[in-house]
């Protein structure tokens, strides 16, 4: 049966920028990095509670339809103790995090924010 996420795979268009906006930014530990010479491609492991994020380079990955609703992964949710906290974190670091809402089903405030490539991240708060 299925029991937990063990991980995402994200594709970066400039594997640097990326690395550092998780490494440095987020501030995620790397659990492993290697580069695949047979695909020239980088995997970075990071660490995100129990499970991992992975970040690929591959040569000139097609772009990705980045509108709310296109088909395939909408965002990656990260959850959070304390999002005046976190925000007001990554807004020290340059970040640009939209206003606040409140999810009208749970009551929980939630937010997002994108990745060097747009990707929408998503803080909600437990």
């Amino acid at each position: 049966m299925l029991e937990r996420i063990h991980h995402t795979a994200i594709i970066a268009s400039n594997y640097e920028e990326s690395k550092k906006f998780y490494t440095e930014t987020l501030e995620l530990p790397i659990v492993n990095e290697l580069y695949r010479e047979e695909r020239d491609s980088y995997k970075l492991d990071l660490a995100i509670g129990d499970a991992q994020i992975e970040l690929f380079s591959f040569p000139d990955p097609p772009e990705r339809p980045s509108t709310p609703e296109a088909q395939g992964l909408r965002h990656l949710c990260f959850e959070i103790n304390d999002i005046d906290h976190v925000v007001k974190w990554l807004e020290n670091k340059s970040v640009i995090v939209e206003p606040i809402r409140i999810d009208p089903v749970t009551g929980k405030r939630f937010t997002f924010f994108k990745d060097p490539d747009g990707l929408p991240l998503e803080l909600y708060e437990k």
